[in-house]
C-alpha cells in the first residue's frame, strides 16, 4: 500500500480538490454532488498521471533515482502502467458522464498529461504542460457550475497554472542539478497580482490576511530552497505545492465564509502527509 501511495504522490491530491472547489465556486457554486463527482474524477486522472509519469521514468529512474519504486523493486513496471492505464480510464468514464464540456475538457487534460509524461524530460518548456493541467482541473470543477465557466474563475486558472510553472521549474532543476535562471520564479508571484487586480487596497480587505500569509509562506519556501546556508530545494518544492490550497483561497476572496476552513484544512493535510508521503 506503501509503494502505491508513493506511486501516487497522494499527499498533494487535496490540492487537486481544492483546484476544484475553486473553479466550481468562482464560477456560482451550485450542486455539491456534481462537484464530488468530478472531484473524484480529476483525483482518478491525478493518481493516473503520478503512476504514469513513474512508468514513462523508468529507465531514467534506474540510473538515477534507485530508491523510487519500481527501480527499488518493490513494483514491476508493467503493475505500474496497469495502475496508471487503468484509472486513466476510470477518470475519463467519471468525468465525461457529466455533459459535453467536462468531456471535452477532460478529453484536453488526458492529452496533456500523456503528452507531458512522453517529453518532459526532454523539454524545456514541460512546467508549461504541468501549468495547463492544473489550469484544466480548475475549469472541470467550474464546468458543473451554475454560471458554467465564468470570466473570474478562468483568470484565476492561469494565475494557478502561473504559479505551477514556478513551482515546477524550481522542482526540474532540484531533479537534473542544472544551472538555474531565477527569472521563472516570477510566474509564482501571478496569484497575487490578480488578487491585487480584483480586491482594491487587498492589504486593508478581510482578504488581505491569505494574501500576506501566502506571500510569507512561499519566501520561506524559496529561502529553504534557495538561499539557506543549506540550500534544500526538495523541501521547498514540496512547500510550495503545499500553498496551492491558499492559492486557491485567495482566488475565492471570501475569508470570512466557512468555506475558507477549507481550503486552509486541505493545506495543512498537505503538510502532514507529506511526512509520510514524499510530494516528488
Amino acid at each position: 500500500m506503501r509503494t502505491l501511495l508513493i506511486l501516487g504522490r497522494v499527499s498533494s491530491l487535496p490540492t487537486i480538490w481544492s483546484n476544484c472547489l475553486a473553479g466550481w465556486w468562482l464560477s456560482g457554486g451550485g450542486n455539491w454532488l456534481s462537484l464530488v463527482w468530478v472531484t473524484f474524477g480529476c483525483s482518478l486522472l491525478y493518481v493516473a498521471g503520478m503512476f504514469l509519469n513513474d512508468a514513462f521514468d523508468a529507465q531514467y529512474d534506474r540510473q538515477r533515482r534507485v530508491t523510487r519504486p519500481i527501480p527499488s523493486g518493490a513494483i514491476t513496471e508493467r503493475e505500474v502502467w496497469s495502475w496508471g492505464l487503468g484509472l486513466l480510464v476510470l477518470g475519463i468514464i467519471c468525468l465525461a458522464v457529466m455533459g459535453l464540456v467536462p468531456a471535452i475538457l477532460t478529453l484536453f487534460l488526458v492529452g496533456t498529461i500523456l503528452v507531458y509524461e512522453a517529453i518532459h524530460k526532454a523539454v524545456a518548456l514541460a512546467p508549461v504542460l504541468m501549468a495547463f493541467c492544473r489550469c484544466l482541473v480548475y475549469l472541470i470543477g467550474a464546468s458543473v457550475a451554475a454560471r458554467g465557466i465564468a470570466g473570474l474563475a478562468i483568470w484565476s486558472s492561469l494565475a494557478l497554472g502561473a504559479y505551477v510553472v514556478g513551482v515546477s521549474y524550481l522542482a526540474r532543476k532540484a531533479d537534473t542539478q542544472l544551472s538555474m535562471e531565477y527569472w521563472p520564479l516570477l510566474f509564482l508571484a501571478a496569484p497575487f497580482f490578480l488578487a491585487w487586480l480584483v480586491n482594491e487596497k487587498v492589504i486593508f480587505h478581510p482578504v488581505g490576511v491569505i494574501f500576506v500569509g501566502l506571500i510569507v509562506w512561499v519566501l520561506l519556501a524559496l529561502r529553504l530552497a534557495l538561499w539557506s546556508t543549506v540550500r534544500n530545494i526538495g523541501y521547498g518544492v514540496s512547500m510550495l505545492l503545499a500553498g496551492i490550497p491558499l492559492v486557491d483561497c485567495l482566488a475565492v476572496g471570501e475569508p470570512t465564509h466557512p468555506i475558507s476552513w477549507l481550503f486552509v484544512a486541505w493545506f495543512l493535510l498537505v503538510l502532514v502527509l507529506q511526512q509520510r508521503i514524499p510530494a516528488t
